[in-house]
């Protein structure tokens, strides 16, 4: 069975009635009835992660459809497990590299989402392709390079040409905020 990796061009604090319904819907689309979504929030700082784990939630619960679905949000310590039991993974967008460091404590991991549905909003994204672009760093780094592309979140017409110094033979996505893109691998 394919992965499905959901990519997603982040989200802007300042639109906050920006709707995102399509997003989640692609996400729950192909899960299974009674699907464990695991909401990992390792790229935000601890002060942020109740209110974002809170919004993503709701909008989970808002675009179930009928489906029946549990919520669990990932902690370090057990992370490997709650993949295991997760049908779902979604990784919340903040800091690229903190995401980073973290899942390569994980050298596991690629086995361990082989078949799941993934999804990723910018940092969330960022981790899975070979390189990206960080607005926020205003720099190029390389990811787990799981999904053999380059990627640059948030994207605005000034970020153009910024990834044109790595994988030349690479795709580019650009994708900006609440833009997303569907991958199989």
């Amino acid at each position: 069975m394919k992965t499905k990796f959901i990519l997603h061009g982040g989200f802007n604090s300042e639109k906050v009635n920006e709707d995102n319904s399509d997003f989640y819907k692609e996400i729950l689309k192909d899960a299974p009835e009674n699907s464990k979504v695991l909401l990992i929030p390792f790229a935000k700082d601890a002060d942020r992660i109740p209110l974002a784990t809170k919004k993503v939630s709701s909008e989970f619960i808002k675009n179930k459809w009928q489906k029946e679905i549990t919520i669990e949000i990932a902690t370090e310590s057990d992370f490997i497990n709650q993949i295991k039991l997760a049908d779902v993974l979604y990784f919340h967008g903040g800091v690229s590299l903190k995401l980073l460091e973290t899942l390569k404590k994980y050298p596991e991991l690629k086995n361990l989402i082989t078949g799941k549905i993934i999804a990723g909003e910018s940092a969330g994204a960022n981790v899975w392709c070979k390189y990206f672009y960080s607005p926020r760093a205003g720099q190029v780094f390389e990811g787990l390079g799981i999904l053999p592309i380059k990627i640059i979140p948030h994207y605005k017409k000034e970020y153009t040409g910024k990834l044109n110094g790595v994988g030349q033979d690479l795709e580019e996505l650009l994708l900006p905020e609440y833009t997303y893109k569907v991958l199989f691998k």
